[in-house]
């Protein structure tokens, strides 16, 4: 099958624990997508239209710059993809990293973690940012264990 990457953001350390376990899981490498400017709370205040992550949400447009590249993106056949759910759908940084390399052929599987919503239109609002890319759904891993996340990797690998 070829070598399996998580690749994830994450805003407060939720997200992180579901790529950990996910990773762990797949027998994967783990990538963190960090924003060159890393976001205070102040910018993640969802509440403040003026806010960082608001005005970044609210602009199709809005790619924030990613401090750091995976080494070698071209030996990886499965991308594991992984984000806090924004405003209904993955943060705009997902965008900035899915057009930053070039996904031909490989397979990318959403994961998020999300306070309420579920993934909605996410993969159809990032299928343009890969378009050679295979894109295979996705889940909300919101509180699962081990167990629960080894199976749902089993049955899409």
């Amino acid at each position: 099958m070829g070598k399996i990457l998580v690749a994830y953001f994450s805003a407060s350390g939720v997200t992180k624990r579901a790529a950990s376990l996910l990773a762990k899981a797949a027998n994967a490498d783990l990538f963190e997508i960090q924003p060159k400017t890393p976001y205070t709370s102040a910018d993640l205040d969802w509440t403040n239209k003026q806010s960082r992550s608001s005005l970044e949400m609210a602009d199709p447009a809005s790619r924030p710059e990613i401090g750091r590249r995976v080494d070698n993106m071209s030996g990886y056949a499965v991308v594991f993809l992984g984000f806090p759910i924004w405003w209904y759908t993955a943060p705009t940084i997902i965008k900035t990293f899915l057009e930053a390399y070039d996904f031909s052929g490989k397979q990318i599987l959403l994961f998020a973690t999300s306070g309420g919503s579920g993934l909605g239109k996410t993969e159809r609002e990032l299928t343009p940012c890969a378009p050679n890319a295979v894109w295979k759904g996705g889940k909300l891993l919101n509180g699962m264990g081990e167990g629960a996340i080894r199976s749902w990797v089993e049955s899409v690998l």
